[in-house]
């Protein structure tokens, strides 16, 4: 088994992949990588990340037990890599990045395609981070907790703009940090209202966040 050797410290807050370079033919090395990982993140999610083993990882991917080190380095290196694409990857902005980047939206609407987003393609990115936590090594760890915290740093500071609130109104956070907990957990709530239509959920919780924006901007509005 090869050691898992890190690359560089990434400037992009991912989470940094072992070096793994025995394969030279690149194409191959990125086909036989989407299958380990493809059939990894069905396996966690099935089983856990600690019941599954490299063995069931190889006979679901197909890639044969003897060569599947020339591809990945350990397990951790597959959590690692499929987090970065599930959970860092560019096709999911964040909500700062899409106020930013569609400034004449309205907040409801950005708010709108943020959740959808979240709760479509993010979701199983998501239930994987939180279901594999407590199995991340503690670099991984930190560095997952020091995205959380420029993310919710990043749109607190949007929604100051937005609102008029002073630099150290707490609030900002709050509603930031509630933000991405709907993002997270909105979508995982069979239990409560499995009968109630995906879009009207997405709706009545986008417009409930932008009407909890509009209280803080009067509340922030000279009087």
């Amino acid at each position: 088994m090869p050691v898992d050797r890190k690359c560089g410290e990434k400037d992009d807050g991912k989470l940094v992949e072992a070096i793994v370079d025995g394969v030279q033919d690149a194409a191959l090395v990125e086909r036989r990588r989407d299958q380990i990982c493809e059939a990894a993140l069905e396996l966690f999610l099935e089983k856990g990340f600690a019941s599954t083993t490299i063995r069931d990882i190889c006979a679901k991917s197909g890639v044969n037990q003897a060569s599947i080190y020339d591809y990945i380095a350990n397990k951790n290196d597959i959590l690692r890599r499929l987090l970065n694409k599930l959970w860092f990857g560019p096709e999911m902005p964040t909500l700062a990045e899409r106020l930013d980047r569609n400034p004449q939206s309205s907040f409801e609407d950005s708010v709108t395609e943020y959740f959808r987003d979240a709760w479509s393609k993010k979701r199983k990115g998501t239930i994987l981070a939180y279901r594999s936590i407590p199995h991340l090594e503690d670099e991984d760890r930190k560095a997952m907790r020091t995205r959380d915290r420029a993310v919710i740093d990043g749109l607190a500071a949007r929604l100051r703009q937005r609102t008029g609130l002073a630099a150290d109104d707490p609030r900002a956070e709050v509603m930031a940090n509630l933000i991405g907990f709907l993002a997270a957990f909105a979508p995982m709530r069979d239990w409560l209202t499995k009968e109630v239509d995906d879009e009207v959920m997405l709706r009545t919780v986008a417009s409930g966040v932008a009407v909890m924006l509009e209280q803080l901007a009067q509340d922030a509005a000279p009087k």
